[in-house]
């Protein structure tokens, strides 16, 4: 799952010059003063036309104002670099905590990429690091050691490379700035939004059992009515485009260590009861949501009278023979790594109660194989359904049911999702033509940028 308290506005950013630091700065003091005094108005007008055209003023104003009831005002910010060469950080200390605020402006000094994340101090060290994976293929030895030489000392990468029915693991640890092999196919991580596939999986099996269907609301397995009368149904919850927020304005932000923990059914029950608002009309435009994801996992152990948590592992751990993936990580002992922050220090474990569909799965790459290894089979006819497209987001890329649907470089369209927790990151592929699937599951906190591109890059071999 994304990391929390992360407000994705829109990214239309290019390049920065780093001369441009005094614009930069201006930005933020006016976006300050006019946060504070609730002028959302003025913010709105300092966007760029693309950047007002993506997020309408109502939208603006929404997000500002739950901004503004989670976090309270800033009190200062400090500019502390340029991120990616792409928007300017600032070291921002709210009423709540001190959170990252990243802007990019455009050649008008608008802004045209604006996003909100918890702020952490960064350690800045020469890479020396050794490549010491020459027991690997050559080729993906050199890929693998690119785009993890840079991770903190602890970091460990799970690897399985699917082709043509084989299967091959490629385990990495980082000690002592030294990356060398490590047989960790059975060691066991948390996959984050790596389990939105599974509930979609366990959503499209009930569909194909007749014993809902996507187009059904969700209402009806509620005892009481959505605020508004709004009606909810799986398939938008599964692609998301139901409306939704990324996350309620119920859950409690500052908790960054374990945020999902407390949000239990009276939570999720008062938000749909007194709290529900739709951001965008349903069916006409994909929004990535959390919730959506999270309330499809909960009504689908309701529709069943069980929870979520049991039918995956009555459909998913059990049909695909995935006995080293849980539903919480109690009692999982050495087995599971140990997840670590972007800075190296450890992280804490998350748990889930209602939102388990959106994030809560833990598994191992060996029992992840086992399930990108049942794509290929034409008999899971539930797994075909998963993949069909529902939404087309852009040129670029569709959506199914859980997986987004993109284009390879050469052509080929693969699926694809990926995920990250407060200590762990992921990713996964799939690629029908090549008969082809890729898993990444890594014990640091976001590095998905890192994680998907070799993932493609291994892909693409």
């Amino acid at each position: 799952m994304k990391r929390i308290f992360v407000f994705l506005i829109t990214m239309f950013m290019a390049n920065i010059s780093f001369g441009q630091t005094a614009n930069y700065k201006t930005a933020f003091d006016n976006f300050l003063i006019n946060y504070n005094e609730e002028k959302f108005d003025e913010i709105f007008k300092s966007f760029s036309l693309e950047m007002q055209n993506a997020l309408p003023i109502k939208n603006t104003k929404s997000f500002l104002s739950d901004l503004k009831n989670q976090a309270g005002n800033i009190k200062s910010g400090n500019f502390v670099g340029y991120e990616q060469k792409k928007y300017a950080s600032f070291k921002t200390e709210f009423d709540k905590g001190n959170f990252a605020v990243n802007i990019s402006l455009d050649s008008s000094n608008k802004i045209n990429g604006f996003f909100i994340q918890p702020f952490k101090d960064k350690i800045s060290t020469k890479n020396n690091t050794i490549n010491f994976l020459s027991s690997y293929p050559t080729d993906i030895s050199k890929i693998i050691f690119s785009k993890t030489s840079d991770l903190p000392n602890g970091t460990q990468l799970s690897i399985a490379i699917i082709e043509n029915g084989k299967t091959n693991y490629y385990g990495v640890i980082k000690i002592n700035d030294t990356i060398k092999p490590i047989k960790n196919q059975n060691k066991i991580f948390e996959i984050g939004s790596l389990t939105k596939v599974f509930t979609s999986t366990v959503l499209a099996k009930l569909v194909t059992e007749k014993k809902i269907s996507l187009d059904d609301n969700i209402n009806a397995f509620y005892p009481f009515k959505f605020k508004d009368d709004i009606k909810i149904n799986f398939k938008n919850l599964a692609n998301h485009t139901s409306g939704l927020p990324r996350l309620p304005d119920n859950l409690d932000l500052t908790n960054v260590i374990n945020p999902y923990k407390d949000y239990d059914k009276n939570k999720i029950e008062d938000y749909l009861k007194n709290k529900l608002k739709l951001e965008n009309e349903p069916s006409k435009k994909y929004s990535y949501s959390n919730l959506g994801a999270g309330i499809l996992g909960y009504t689908l152990g309701l529709s069943q009278k069980t929870s979520f948590q049991n039918l995956a592992q009555k459909y998913i751990f059990g049909k695909y023979d995935m006995k080293n993936s849980f539903t919480s990580s109690k009692k999982l002992g050495k087995d599971l790594i140990k997840g670590l922050k972007e800075t190296g220090e450890t992280a804490s474990n998350w748990d889930f109660d209602v939102l388990f569909g959106g994030g809560g799965i833990l598994s191992t790459i060996e029992d992840l194989s086992k399930f990108a290894n049942a794509q290929f089979d034409v008999k899971n006819k539930e797994l075909e359904l998963t993949r069909l497209p529902t939404f087309v987001i852009n040129e670029k890329m569709k959506i199914g049911l859980g997986w987004h649907i993109l284009k390879s470089e050469n052509g080929n369209e693969f699926y694809w999702h990926n995920g990250g927790t407060g200590g762990y990151s992921s990713s996964m592929s799939v690629d029908l033509h090549q008969k082809k699937s890729v898993i990444i599951l890594a014990n640091v906190a976001g590095i998905n940028d890192k994680i998907d591109a070799l993932n493609f890059e291994l892909l693409l071999i």
